[in-house]
This record gives C-alpha cells, sequence and structure tokens, in this order.
C-alpha cells in the first residue's frame, strides 16, 4: 500500500499533523521510534504555557488565534480538558525585550493586556518579591495546555478517523521515487507515501545539516516544588514570566496545579546532541539556581524539592520555527526547529502542515518560517 503521507515524528507536532491529515480523508501512517506515551523527546513536563501577545514577534499571533480556536476543537472531539485559560503574569524592567515585545503585539493585533505598576502587582500578589523599574503585564488570554494529554489526545483522533501508526520503530533512511518516497525502517520493512513529513523534534539536526541549516539542541531542566504557603495554588496564582537582570535567563512557571510549582528558565543549558542527552539530574546544577531564583522572586514557592526532567530546546539560528517544503523534493515537510516556544502552536502547525503535504501550500502566513530566511542550500544526501 501505498499512503498520502507519512509522518515521521508523533510528538507534539507529528500527532497533530497526523490527524489533521486524517481527519481530511487521506491515507496516513505515523512512525515514531519511542514507545507510545514516552518522555524521552521535547514535548513532556505536565504543563507548557500559551499566549497571544507574543513578544518573540508579532507574526505568529494571526497563527495563535487559530491555535486557540483548535485547541477547543480538539477538547470536543476528545472530550479531554486540554487547554485551561489562567491568565498570565509577565514581569520585567519596563524597556526589555519581553515586556515591549508584548506590548508591541498587543498593540498590533489589538489584544487585551493590563499594564500594572510595581505597586499594583504588589496589591495583586503580595507575596512577590519585586526589583526596582520592574513593571507588569497581566494578559488575561494566556493559559495552560496539558502537553501529554494533547498528543494522545490528537492520536485517539487520528486512528478514529482512519489514520495508523505505528510505535518504537526507528527510520533508517528514506529515499525520493517515482510515485513519492520510501521510507526504510530499522528493522528492515519499508512505508510507501505519495508525501512524507519529518517532524523529528531534536532529531531534524542531521536533516537541517545537509541542508547547510545549524540546529543548536539545548539541554533545559524543569522542576517541581511543594510550596510552602497557599498563595500559590493554581485558583490564586497564573503562571509567570519574569524577565529579569541578574537571571543567567528569563525565568517562567506555572502554580500548584496539582503536581507541585513548576519553574525553568526559558533557553538556558548546555548544548548537547538528542541521542547523547544528560537526562540525569545534579542538584547543585541544575536545581540550586532555580530555587535561588525562585526564593528571589516567589518566597515559600520552592519550599521542598520534588522532582525534576531534563528537557530539549532545538534552537534555529533566529530562534524561530521552520515549516517548509524541502527544495530539492516539493512532497516533503521540514517542520522543526521550535525553540522551546513551539507546542502552543500544535494543532495549527498540524494543519499548516497537511495543508502543505496534501494540498502544496498554506492559506496561513508562513513565509517568515520559511528555509529562504537561511539561504536555500542544496543538500547532501536525502537520507536521515
Amino acid at each position: 500500500m501505498t499512503y498520502d503521507v507519512a509522518v515521521v515524528g508523533l510528538g507534539g507536532m507529528g500527532s497533530a499533523i497526523l490527524a489533521h491529515c486524517a481527519w481530511r480523508g487521506a491515507s496516513v501512517i505515523g512512525l515514531e521510534q519511542f514507545p507510545r506515551g514516552h518522555a524521552l523527546g521535547a514535548s513532556s513536563g505536565k504543563s507548557r504555557l500559551i499566549r497571544k501577545a507574543y513578544f518573540e514577534d508579532p507574526a505568529y499571533v494571526p497563527l495563535l488565534h487559530r491555535a486557540y480556536e483548535l485547541w477547543h476543537e480538539l477538547e470536543r472531539e476528545s472530550g479531554k480538558d486540554i487547554l485551561r485559560i489562567t491568565g498570565l503574569l509577565t514581569v520585567g524592567p519596563e524597556g526589555s525585550e519581553i515586556i515591549a515585545g508584548t506590548r508591541r503585539a498587543a498593540r498590533e493585533h489589538g489584544l487585551p493586556i493590563e499594564l500594572l505598576e510595581r505597586r499594583e502587582i504588589n496589591a495583586r500578589y503580595p507575596t512577590l518579591r519585586l526589583q526596582p523599574g520592574e513593571v507588569g503585564i497581566f494578559e488575561p488570554e494566556g493559559g495552560v495546555l496539558k502537553p501529554e494529554e494533547a498528543i494522545e489526545a490528537h492520536l485517539k483522533t487520528a486512528a478514529a478517523a482512519g489514520g495508523e501508526m505505528r510505535f518504537a520503530v526507528g527510520v533508517e533512511k528514506w529515499e525520493a521515487s517515482s510515485g513519492g518516497f520510501e521510507v526504510k525502517l530499522e528493522e528492515g520493512s519499508h512505508v510507501s507515501a505519495r508525501a512524507l513529513v519529518l517532524s523529528l523534534g531534536p532529531w531534524l539536526q542531521q536533516e537541517l545539516s545537509g541542508l547547510g541549516i545549524p540546529l543548536r539542541i539545548q539541554r533545559n531542566v524543569q522542576a517541581w516544588f511543594t510550596p510552602a504557603v497557599n498563595a500559590y495554588a493554581g485558583d490564586r496564582f497564573p503562571p509567570f514570566l519574569l524577565n529579569r537582570t541578574g537571571l543567567p535567563a528569563p525565568l517562567y512557571g506555572f502554580p500548584d496545579l496539582g503536581d507541585g510549582v513548576k519553574a525553568a528558565f526559558h533557553g538556558f543549558g548546555e548544548t548537547t546532541e538528542a541521542q547523547h542527552l544528560n537526562r540525569e539530574v545534579d542538584m547543585a546544577r541544575d536545581v540550586a539556581p532555580l530555587v535561588r531564583a525562585m526564593d528571589g522572586w516567589m518566597p515559600g514557592a520552592a519550599a521542598a524539592f520534588r522532582e525534576a526532567k531534563p528537557c530539549m530546546y532545538a534552537l534555529t539560528p533566529d530562534q524561530h520555527f521552520i515549516i517548509d517544503r524541502h527544495p530539492q523534493h516539493p512532497k516533503l515537510v521540514l517542520c522543526g526547529g521550535f525553540s522551546g516556544h513551539g507546542f502552543k502552536f500544535a494543532p495549527v502547525i498540524g494543519e499548516i502542515v497537511a495543508d502543505l503535504a496534501l494540498e502544496g501550500g498554506s492559506q496561513h502566513e508562513i513565509g517568515f518560517l520559511s528555509l529562504r530566511r537561511f539561504g536555500r542550500k542544496e543538500p547532501d544526501a536525502s537520507t536521515i
């Protein structure tokens, strides 16, 4: 059998791509190197932020509008609670990149935000420790996603629509053929498809290097703590993003939603490779800096350590996504480089990549995410 689409990688993005292809009636198969429900990629960790006032680039905001719609559709289709609107508190110096960028995105797209002076932040959240010159933004449409539940919901709805999937099967290589693509699996079998999607997360590094595009893999540690006070319960305190001078990177986190208070630095860690990620947590190196940062921001929030988990950021040179067709193979779609801020877009990326694989183009404005911004280069080889 030759499938309409084969999707390699069934994490946050691949599961959404599989679902959107299946929902359109296409014959589609998804291939995943790890067992179903694994936590070895970039799309786990119990919670992910979602927000619309996007400081990274206002061009993402239309995609976010659609992502919110599709998350709600997935909830209706699956019967699962995946997106929780909580609001988001962002704090930093007035002229910092995150504060200025959030205000710019809100202004350009008419998004509701509340600008908070220091005294107003203290009035709402009296336990917080603010530094001179820090201001806040409260985004009422910010919220929390459940990544594991989201992936499983996409997989289940894909299967209900006829999508096939295989887990714990590695891909050895892919080759272009007269009818599309042949995908050779490590256990010796082949899959034939008219279109191929590589949604490999950090494992896209080798494919992009063949196109002359470096993808840097960074080890980032997220940690959970039992708070000593009730001020940081999920019904009293919002998720947060702190851009503070003196921290190694912006600090983000979540209130206690049942698993403790979660905290991590956004984009701070050693460079590694996906297949060689150090999954052991070192308390002095990985956890202690987070505790110090939290004590200076949310006293009592990190009172007792519960657990920690390394994750991977797949960082493009400009830290924007890559969603594009391969320069030599228009029916091969490359999807990756989500740089630590991509999960919230998963359903709209599923829609976009289904467009590219099945229709050859998308009505969504994704030019700013194309390979052209790096200067397209002939690949060294068509293997992964």
